[in-house]
């Protein structure tokens, strides 16, 4: 699977800049590459799609946080560590959806999720998660707790 298969569209980010009443930020990855091997990745061993609380979302930076930095969006499979997809993307259109989970997180109960993951094969819905946690790394691999999306009480 190449990076560049995969398109990635966030939505309901906006209301951070201009004041307007927050509404839940969703990210759909549309994946148009030959479908067989995400599929497979996204499938745990009993044949059923990864629940949302066997993946792991991250942004690991390629270059030092900067305002022209880049990075690689990846979802993971938190059971076994491999990664489903990865994709290129601006540091900074990241942590503004970063930004816009954790300020609908301060008006969500705790049990809500700060974020919607929606994945589609060419175009088809195969699986919506319903995410708490976006990490994000350094170009170094440590951890930037002050970017990251942490729900209070979880420890890393």
């Amino acid at each position: 699977m190449r990076r560049e298969h995969f398109t990635l569209t966030v939505s309901n980010i906006d209301w951070v800049e201009t004041g307007d009443e927050p509404s839940k930020p969703s990210v759909t990855i549309d994946f148009t590459g030959p479908a067989t091997m995400l599929r497979e990745r996204l499938t745990g061993p009993d044949g059923d799609a990864l629940e949302a609380a066997e993946t792991d979302v991250a942004l690991r930076l390629q270059e030092p946080l900067e305002a022209d930095a880049s990075g690689v969006v990846s979802v993971t499979n938190r059971i076994t560590g491999e990664f489903i997809l990865e994709l290129n993307e601006e540091a900074e259109d990241v942590l503004q959806f970063i930004r816009a989970a954790r300020g609908y997180g301060e008006d969500a109960s705790d049990d809500e999720g700060r974020y919607d993951v929606e994945i589609s094969l060419e175009g088809d819905h195969f699986v919506t998660y319903d995410k708490r946690t976006f990490l994000v790394y350094d170009d170094e691999g440590n951890l930037l707790r002050q970017h990251s999306l942490i729900p209070s009480g979880v420890e890393l």
